[in-house]
């Protein structure tokens, strides 16, 4: 049974920092492509950040360019989520996926639960 299980989410005031980290299990997970979706009240589901799956390849939205970094440790089974400069537009459930191609997308084949980031003006 596959899981994902992000953690790290919270209350940061604008500015601050956060680091949002997904573990999983009951997959290969060096075979997999990861990444992080974020979906705040009202709006859709939307991309944020993937890797590949030996790491050397990552992608941004343009929103978070040069304010987030996205990581992985196959040795622990864990993709991680660097957050600087936070803004109030960044509150939003935060989702870990995972995707047996080349890049994660919203038809991605496993996801988490989710983890709340809330940023404070």
């Amino acid at each position: 049974q596959v899981q994902l299980v992000e953690s790290g989410g919270g209350l940061v005031p604008a500015g601050g920092s956060l680091r949002l980290s997904c573990a999983a299990s009951g997959l290969t997970f060096r075979s997999y492509a990861m990444g992080w979706f974020r979906q705040a009240p009202g709006k859709e589901r939307e991309f944020v950040a993937g890797i590949s799956w030996s790491g050397g390849v990552t992608n941004y939205a343009d929103s978070v360019k040069g304010r987030f970094t996205i990581s992985r440790d196959n040795a622990k089974n864990t993709v991680y989520l660097q957050m600087f400069s936070l803004k109030p537009e960044d509150t939003a459930v935060y989702y870990c996926a995972a995707d047996k191609g080349l890049k994660i997308s919203i038809r991605s084949d496993y996801w988490g639960q989710g983890t709340q980031v809330t940023v404070s003006s």
